[in-house]
């Protein structure tokens, strides 16, 4: 496909099965093996579950629509499709959903830089029967605290997404896509298969599916089922609205957004499944399952299953197998990410090409600090995780201008449509804000009960401070500049119209 033509946005899905593969690359990533497990067994198991499901259908199934209905409309990436949709003012909204996406690639690498690390070592061995928590802690440690290896798989990620992404839409992120997500499937399901047959595996199960009811009125479970719903679905993240923007006129909406969605959810549990078994089956009690849940953002994964997996029969096997579904997981995702911020720019009237490799150097350079700093990353992961939420908003907005019921009868439920999608979509939209305003207060009357001396501060990793201060300065910087970027989206329509 030629310059121009990339330029000119003629770049299209050569069928439906590589739009959906291309959608559940980009919803399915480390949140569902290295965030949702560690995220569901910290908040609860069963009664987060519940939370977790209801968030789907009721967030980031109508949100997966709302960005589908953008895009298509649009035909441009998240920026230009705000100007065209919404109208110049609003512009910097979809600038606002873009940088969050951006923020999360720059840390997102450096996450899939960890499982390349884990997938090379175990291949090579480094995990066997022998080998303690003690000693992956040990390995995590020195790993981690190496700022040249871990800035290096950091600098492998981005070129690999970059390469991808290099080759255009058909010849990269689709076909890539097509081999990825089914051997992805394949291994989850394999390793599932497997922890079924561990001992005392049933009482993972029971902590994984058995509710506590009471625990729904926290609203911590509620945040954090929320978000990571957006964060693992990639309701919010900017995806939708630049992969619509590739489909055709008369491509479905309703089935697709469903088909993402539930794929989504159902690599999580397969996930968990797979995961949650095995640490009650091997941690040798209640108490050991709990520490290992509690370990952090990467304890659950680098630390524990990296000592648990090789202690099972064929457990190099497994191992490498879980941390290779790990790393084609990651790439996904990331190229997603990197499509995302690649098409702004060449709405610009940049090539596919340039734009692709301006967009990686950006981001290999501002995900530095999370690749030194572990503790700067955890901070990011949680500022943008919430800062999801808010591109939601961004979303419906667009849709209460443009017309909630006129786009669902006029563009969701056209003549090309393959299920009809009745008024509770629209009413989901509607109850955006309100359901955002109540998990969002709520969580912060709780974050000032853990934090009652240093909840407004910036540099406490998880205080609600510095998710509101991060992203209030991101809001405003990039309002103030909205001018500027409607003209360089006007000036690369004219430089393309010329070309």
């Amino acid at each position: 496909m030629s310059n121009s033509s990339n330029a000119q946005g003629g770049e299209k899905w050569s069928s439906r099965w590589g739009f959906i593969a291309a959608t559940i690359g980009m919803a399915i990533g480390t949140g569902n093996i290295w965030r949702f497990p560690r995220v569901a067994a910290n908040n609860g198991g069963g009664a987060f579950i519940i939370a977790w499901t209801v968030a789907l259908l009721i967030w980031s199934i109508p949100l997966l629509m709302a960005e589908m209905v953008i895009g298509k409309q649009s035909k441009a990436g998240t920026i230009g499709s705000f100007k065209k949709f919404v109208g110049k003012n609003y512009a910097w909204m979809g600038a606002f959903i873009a940088f969050v996406c951006f923020a999360i690639m720059s840390y997102y690498s450096v996450v899939m830089g960890w499982c390349l690390k884990y997938f090379m070592t175990a291949v090579s061995g480094g995990f066997n029967s022998t080998t303690s928590v003690n000693d992956t802690m040990k390995i995590w440690e020195s790993f981690i605290n190496s700022p040249a290896q871990t800035i290096s798989l950091h600098l492998v990620s981005i070129g690999i997404a970059v390469f991808v992404i290099y080759r255009g839409v058909t010849g990269g992120i689709e076909k890539t896509c097509k081999m990825l997500i089914p051997s992805l499937f394949l291994i989850l399901l394999f390793i599932a298969v497997r922890a079924a047959f561990l001992p005392n595996a049933v009482e993972g199960y029971k902590y994984l599916f058995t509710p506590d009811f009471s625990q729904l009125l926290s609203g911590k479970i509620w945040l954090e089922a929320f978000t990571q719903s957006a964060w693992s679905t990639g309701a919010g993240w900017g995806f939708i609205i630049t992969y619509s923007s590739y489909t055709s006129s008369d491509s479905d909406i309703g089935l697709n957004s469903f088909l993402t969605g539930f794929g989504n959810n159902m690599a999580s549990i397969l996930a968990a499944m797979a995961i949650i078994p095995t640490i009650f089956a091997l941690s040798g009690s209640l108490a050991g399952a709990q520490e290992a849940f509690t370990s952090g953002n990467t304890g659950l994964t680098f630390i524990y299953l990296a000592s648990l997996f090789p202690t099972m029969g064929g457990g190099q096997l497994l191992a490498s197998l879980f941390f290779f579904a790990m790393a084609i997981s990651a790439l996904s995702s990331l190229i997603a990410m990197l499509e995302v911020c690649t098409k702004i720019l060449m709405d610009t009237g940049k090539t596919r090409q340039k734009a692709s490799i301006i967009v990686g150097i950006a981001g290999f350079l501002v995900g530095i600090p999370s690749a030194y700093n572990i503790e700067f990353l955890n901070n990011q992961d949680m500022v943008w995780g919430v800062a999801l939420l808010i591109s939601g908003l961004f979303c419906a907005y667009a849709l209460f201008k443009y017309g909630v019921e006129k786009a669902r009868t006029d563009i969701i439920n056209g003549p090309w449509a393959d299920i009809y999608i009745g008024k509770w979509w629209s009413y989901c939209i509607y109850i955006f804000p309100a359901l955002f305003s109540i998990v969002f207060i709520w969580w912060i009357y709780q974050s000032i009960s853990w934090y009652p001396d240093t909840w407004y501060s910036p540099f406490e990793t998880y205080s609600a401070g510095t998710i509101i201060i991060q992203i209030t300065i991101a809001i405003l910087i990039i309002k103030g500049v909205n001018s500027r970027f409607v003209k360089a989206h006007e000036k690369g329509g004219e430089n393309t119209n010329a070309s």
